[in-house]
């Protein structure tokens, strides 16, 4: 069986996480929370997670699976409709199972996106391509796993979200989380960026904002390493160890997401590290808000200067 939907819904106001991504003032109250997966990092998430556990095992902590697939794919279907129309939020389903396979793909945004027809034109292009390689690389499973006992071998899922980070006059700043499942015992996820900018019509990396990856390291480095370091003592407790297996990561390794707490301008930096990049994977993603300071403001591109103002 094979559903394809294509439906809209609200989206919650508040982020996944502890702390508000999104804008304090006027125009606000977006969260950010869940960024593009290529088929490089669908190779990745399957070198790195070979290891299989029992297929029912696997089906419990992913929740990958036939039963899963067919209930995805037919809820909601009559309210999604009405739900359109009220939000202009995207959410974008397309599951299938085949025995005991099941291959579940879901990609989203928010209505702010959904104003932007070239935005939109962006987003579909990288959905498709996206739904594309999982399909071609679950019938390569399938093919590859027949007559096996291995459930987990022959599950796949995909999902990103899109949500608002800041909405200025001028610049759309959106983070998105994506999660993968390529079999295995667990998942990979990760995080993605962009900066749309109403004027030019154009996406821009957030860290192509600013005059060099060394810029954004000398005046971001420092701070990031002492609330990333008080984050994970905090966050494992007594099996902290400063053993340097894992070192802070430089900026150029993070997600950075241009924030806003009055709606007018970009007044704080978020980093987000994603598992396995500053810690192990069940750490989990480490999220740190600094403040737009004179020194990071010198480090952002003439263009965009005007964008930016010092927190207050």
């Amino acid at each position: 069986m094979t559903t394809a939907m294509f439906h809209v819904k609200h989206r919650a106001s508040a982020g996944k996480r502890g702390f508000n991504r999104g804008q304090d003032g006027p125009g606000g109250g977006q969260g950010w929370a869940s960024g593009g997966l290529k088929a490089a990092t669908l190779a990745f998430g399957a070198a790195m997670l070979a290891a299989c556990s029992s297929p029912e095992g696997v089906a419990e902590k992913t929740g990958v699976g036939k039963a899963t697939a067919t209930a995805t794919a037919t809820k909601g279907a009559a309210s999604a409709a009405a739900t359109a129309q009220a939000s202009g939020a995207v959410a974008f389903e397309d599951n299938s199972s085949k025995d005991e396979a099941a291959r579940e793909f879901a990609y989203g945004w928010p209505a702010q996106v959904s104003a932007v027809p070239e935005l939109v034109g962006r987003l579909t292009a990288e959905r498709d391509t996206l739904l594309a390689e999982q399909k071609a690389e679950w019938d390569a499973a399938i093919r590859d796993f027949a007559g096996q006992d291995c459930v987990s071998c022959v599950n796949r899922g995909f999902e990103k979200s899109w949500e608002v980070v800041a909405d200025l006059p001028r610049f759309l700043s959106l983070s998105a989380d994506f999660y993968a499942y390529t079999g295995g015992a667990h998942g990979n996820s990760a995080h993605d960026a962009l900066v749309w900018d109403r004027e030019a019509k154009a996406a821009i990396d957030p860290k192509a904002m600013f005059t060099s990856p060394a810029a954004l390291q000398t005046t971001l480095g420092d701070a990031w390493c002492k609330a990333l370091k008080a984050e994970r003592m905090k966050r494992m407790g007594d099996d902290y160890s400063d053993d340097g297996f894992f070192q802070c990561p430089p900026i150029a390794d993070l997600t950075v997401l241009p924030g806003s707490s009055n709606g007018r301008s970009f007044n704080r930096i978020g980093l987000l590290a994603a598992p396995y990049v500053a810690g192990s994977y069940a750490e989990g993603t480490y999220e740190v808000t600094l403040p737009v300071t004179a020194k990071l403001l010198d480090a952002v591109k003439p263009e965009y200067k005007p964008a930016f103002a010092v927190a207050k």
